[in-house]
């Protein structure tokens, strides 16, 4: 398969929400008539969060057979599950308690304790459930992006941003000075869909220098995110894209 990516440009956060909730839909049902099982790899922030919503909500979660879907994590914060600034408490709290999905099939990342241990623990997870693939294989993966062109816990200038064989990394990120847990780029890139969503005018310029840089990883690490047989989707709201030449964009999309 040619890995395929599109940039989607909204007026709104609502419309990217929804759109980004809509594909969420066809990737289950693709993947459930496909393989019996649906797995995806959630995101914290504001915009992934009114996905979850959405998702929780009657006319979405009627079309989900939510007893197939298994829901992980691309990263997570080093803190007890109930903290504020956990991505799983969020993700509780806005689509897992409100849905019919058993409890078993919700793979969290353990934030508390030793996060070298954690990640450990989880790439061990991982394997067992893609058992005998050399990488995992999720049906969706949902991405953010920083103002600073992070993704998932990949920080500018960190260890994680160089992994290229590990699944999860603990990554020590020192201008933070704190840890966190993340999926490594490989592991997101041979995911089938990936979707990234970004929004606002404060991601405006960052959107354009990820779209002009072409090997400026480091410094930006959403440009390690390149499927190696999947779709890569940019779902932006119009402040997003504001500061994007497009023409330029497509180019380097379709590359």
């Amino acid at each position: 398969m040619t890995p395929s990516r599109n940039i989607l440009i909204y007026e709104t956060p609502e419309q990217v929400a929804q759109a980004a909730a809509e594909s969420f839909v066809r990737d289950v049902q693709t993947a459930v008539t496909a393989n019996g099982r649906f797995s995806v790899a959630l995101s914290g922030g504001n915009t992934p969060k009114r996905v979850y919503a959405l998702l929780a909500t009657e006319d979405f979660a009627k079309r989900i057979e939510w007893d197939k879907v298994h829901i992980f994590f691309g990263d997570e914060r080093s803190v007890p599950p109930d903290h504020p600034d956990s991505n799983y408490r969020m993700v509780l709290e806005s689509l897992i308690s409100r849905v019919s999905i058993p409890a078993d099939n919700v793979h969290r990342i353990v934030g508390e304790g030793d996060p070298v241990k954690n990640a450990r623990l989880y790439e061990d997870l991982l394997k067992s459930f893609f058992a005998g693939q050399p990488w995992p294989r999720f049906d969706l993966v949902l991405l953010g992006m920083g103002d600073d062109g992070h993704t998932a816990s990949l920080f500018p200038y960190t260890s994680a941003v160089k992994e290229k064989e590990a699944w999860v990394v603990a990554n020590w990120v020192s201008q933070m000075a704190t840890w966190r847990i993340s999926l490594t780029a490989p592991a997101s890139n041979h995911a089938r869909h990936i979707m990234f969503l970004v929004t606002g005018p404060s991601k405006a310029e960052r959107v354009a220098e990820v779209f002009r840089a072409t090997n400026d990883w480091e410094r930006l690490p959403a440009r390690l995110i390149n499927p190696v047989a999947g779709i890569l989707e940019w779902l932006l709201d119009k402040d997003a894209a504001s500061r994007l030449n497009l023409e330029a964009a497509k180019r380097l999309a379709t590359d």
